[in-house]
């Protein structure tokens, strides 16, 4: 059975509120799409938590 489209988170780090920060995070999933790599990011109170994935 494959895991086809599973998520492994592979690291975070938290920072302060940006909101140009999603502008980032937005850039690098569009452009790193194809080296199943994805991007997130959480906001809490006024912490950002920016997680990568491989797909």
């Amino acid at each position: 059975m494959e895991n086809r489209g599973k998520l492994e988170l592979m690291a975070t780090l938290k920072l302060k509120n940006n909101e140009e920060f999603y502008r980032v995070v937005d850039f690098l999933n569009r452009n790193l799409k194809s080296h199943n790599l994805m991007f997130g990011l959480t906001k809490k109170d006024n912490e950002l938590t920016f997680s990568i994935y491989e797909v």
